[in-house]
């Protein structure tokens, strides 16, 4: 059953998508978007009729079971929200009609559900537990029923299908989109075999871009039923500008809040335009534009600046000479950072995004640690503009970002710096590679683990130094070549090339509560690949134990972390979605 919300008439499903007419059945209002069948704009059929009984006996059904799944009313004191109220309002006319309904049902169930409502989705097991409870109170009666009169023996055997291959894909209801950017959110080519997992995964990615208000498909077997058509049906969501808030907070940027605008169609149809705008103790952009052509090669251009102040380690900034001659390890510096990029990026083998490209850098390090002739002046470390080519690879099939329980990640990066400006007079062309590799399984519902590995290296000259690998802190979007290490403060580790492992265990606690254990291992030097260094016990360590909870501002982390060889620990805090 479902209700024409144009019209408020009952309408019966009984033939065409089964898929389709059970999300329309089920389209609670105000929860889930109305489904269109036959050009009718419908909703939860419980909203006219909650209980089809007599529908049922005109079909010719000659046996009805009846589940009663309905609230019973509301007392003065369970009534305190205004939703409470019209839910009993609605309750008034169904209960009503319940009461010579109960009569027509040859086996009437009625669970008890008092503690749950149409959105208890968390509370899944403890609900069928209670219509496992009711149903077994009428075992005699459902015993009857498999008497002779009604037994029917059957041989159909269903064929389980794991996997699928694509003959012809059809897209319908396009207007502002390309079949080329459908066809590569999907992740589908003609003639193809693919898991139906893999199927699954790209209709899901479809959906997740917000971009259809509808998504509707079929797999129709082709002659010698060897083979699909998948055909499509969507309805183009007319909303393209959003506003977003947010708010963060972690240990290197502080405190933050974001307003970010994105846009859609800004000028062609495949385009999409973010920019966001972050204020606080450091105020930064990121702006980014993508003409997203699928599986062809997507146009994109990202433009960011970030600023914070840090005590670093003294060799990202000066050599060994330098250092001796000043007597300081650390500096506490200013640094600011611009990144503007043009690329080029495709889907390579359906799930990896390769992108190539040029990017221009402007790098600015001051400091009032080291003096200068002019007291009022900040002594400036760098004050660069490089260009370089650079190549990208990602994959990533995490199913969190932040906690993850099952996927892979992979993340290569190959950049070509070819030119510095004048301040960097002693620059030569140099290159930096580098990867991270993760893998993340689960071992129970609770209980989940990730093991990571990375590393990176420069190619060429090494003169320049504040574009080295800096080692230490906690966090996502961290900028250049700074890796994350518990048991360091940022930036505390440096050199021209690094090796690190890590294993995370992540133990849910309840929902949204996780418990985190982490540790990690590291050498990074100048050439340790030449040296053979990188492949020696580990010359640094740390551990870390955490609290975390996920909440819809993202998530809320507290990390203890422990260095075994400077006997120090540090904290960490983050609270919201990193940007």
């Amino acid at each position: 059953m479902a209700t024409n919300i144009e019209t408020g008439e009952p309408v019966i499903l009984d033939k065409g998508n089964l898929a389709q007419s059970i999300m329309a059945s089920g389209a609670l209002p105000s929860l889930f978007q109305p489904v269109i069948i036959n050009n009718r704009v419908l909703i939860d059929g419980g909203v006219v009729n909650n209980y089809p009984i007599d529908e049922l006996r005109e079909k010719g059904i000659d046996f009805v079971i009846g589940i009663d799944v309905q609230d019973g009313l509301a007392t003065r004191e369970e009534l305190t929200s205004a939703p409470e109220v019209l839910i009993q309002i609605n309750n008034f006319r169904t209960i009503n009609n319940m009461k010579t309904k109960v009569d027509k049902t040859d086996i009437y169930i009625k669970p008890n559900i008092k503690d749950f409502n149409v959105i208890s989705f968390n509370k899944g097991n403890n609900i069928i537990k209670a219509g496992k409870v009711a149903t077994l109170s009428k075992i005699d009666k459902l015993k009857e029923l498999v008497s002779h009169e009604y037994q029917t023996h059957y041989s159909f055997k269903p064929k389980v299908i794991d996997s699928l291959t694509i003959k012809n894909i059809s897209v319908n209801g396009i207007e502002k989109y390309t079949r080329a950017y459908v066809v590569g959110k999907l992740k589908l080519k003609s003639n193809k075999k693919i898991s139906y997992e893999t199927f699954s995964k790209g209709i899901n990615n479809l959906v997740a871009t917000n971009n259809f208000d509808m998504v509707n498909y079929q797999l129709k077997k082709t002659k010698g039923n060897e083979t699909y058509d998948f055909v499509t049906t969507l309805k183009e969501s007319r909303v393209n500008t959003y506003l977003k808030l947010g708010a963060h907070y972690d240990d290197l940027y502080k405190s933050a809040a974001l307003i970010n605008l994105t846009k859609k169609h800004l000028l062609l149809k495949n385009d999409v335009a973010s920019l966001d705008f972050i204020l606080g103790d450091n105020v930064r952009y990121n702006f980014e534009y993508l003409i997203d052509k699928g599986f062809y090669w997507s146009i994109g251009l990202r433009s960011r600046f970030n600023t914070f102040s840090k005590s670093v380690n003294a060799h990202l900034l000066l050599s060994e000479a330098e250092i001796n001659t000043i007597g300081v390890n650390k500096i506490n510096a200013e640094i600011q950072d611009q990144t503007n990029e043009f690329y080029l990026q495709t889907l390579f083998r359906k799930d990896f995004a390769l992108s190539i490209g040029l990017e221009h850098k402007r790098l600015e390090i001051k400091s009032e640690t080291i003096s200068t002739t002019n007291p009022n002046e900040d002594f400036v470390f760098e004050n660069t503009d490089y260009v370089s080519l650079f190549a990208n690879l990602k994959l990533d099939t995490y199913d969190n970002k932040y906690f993850p329980k099952k996927g892979l990640f992979f993340n290569g990066d190959l950049h070509m710096y070819l030119y510095a400006s004048n301040f960097n007079q002693e620059f030569e062309n140099f290159s930096i590679a580098k990867a991270d590799l993760g893998y993340a399984f689960s071992t129970s519902n609770k209980l989940a683990f990730n093991f990571q590995a990375s590393g990176g290296f420069k190619i060429g000259d090494n003169a320049t130094k504040t574009l080295d690998f800096a080692l230490g802190g906690y966090g996502n979007n961290l900028i250049n070549n700074f890796v994350p290490f518990l048991g360091y403060d940022f930036i505390s580790l440096t050199g021209n090339s690094y090796v690190k492992a890590a294993v995370l265990g992540d133990y849910q606690i309840y929902k949204n509560h996780h418990f985190t254990a982490e540790l990690n291992w590291a050498n990074i030097d100048d050439n340790i690949f030449e040296t053979g260094e990188w492949f020696t016990l580990p010359d640094y360590r740390g551990y870390a134990l955490g609290y975390a909870i996920n909440t819809f501002l993202g998530p809320i982390q507290a990390k203890f972390s422990y260095s075994p060889e400077q006997k120090t620990s540090f904290w960490f805090f983050n609270v919201g979605f990193w940007f």
